[in-house]
């Protein structure tokens, strides 16, 4: 059975493993930091209702709690977009290695961020943090992402959509 799990890890990983770890080494290192400095869980689903404070007056924006965490929030997303540059630039393919037009990404990133805050998070902030701390609603909501998601996959599929 041993000889097997080479096979299936080459399979799965034909890149190799070394660069997921150090992500998801990365990742947990950056959201404990995040809870440990503010006892605030991270995510970025929260980003555009805290920033969206600076400029709007409306009270759904200015709700203490996304006042006095924007500005965090504000390094968080900005050092994940930077993250992602920072390894394209030095590690990376080019800029654009995806074979899907940047309009379905678009539309996708929009879709997204209504899920995310219909469903009160996001994958980070569910995934990552709420898992770790063993939330019944996070496994709720990361097994609800993942079905969803596999479903529109197999449905896009059958469709004969492609990117």
């Amino acid at each position: 059975m041993t000889g097997l799990t080479p096979l299936l890890v080459d399979s799965l990983f034909p890149n190799g493993i070394a660069h997921y770890a150090l992500g998801g080494f990365l990742i947990g290192l950056g959201t404990a930091i995040i809870y440990l400095g503010t006892g605030i869980i991270a995510g970025a689903s929260t980003f555009l209702e805290s920033t969206l404070s600076y400029v709007s007056d409306l009270p759904r924006f200015n709700k203490a709690k996304y006042v006095a965490s924007r500005n965090w929030r504000v390094v968080f997303t900005l050092s994940i977009v930077a993250g992602a540059a920072l390894y394209t630039v030095t590690l990376g393919d080019g800029w654009w290695v995806s074979d899907v037009q940047p309009w379905r990404f678009a539309v996708g990133g929009v879709l997204v961020g209504i899920g995310t805050r219909i469903g009160k998070g996001c994958t980070s902030g569910h995934g990552v943090c709420g898992v770790g701390s063993r939330s019944r609603t996070s496994f709720v909501n990361v097994a609800t992402f993942m079905l969803v998601a596999i479903g529109v996959a197999q449905l896009m599929s059958a469709l004969g959509v492609s990117p």
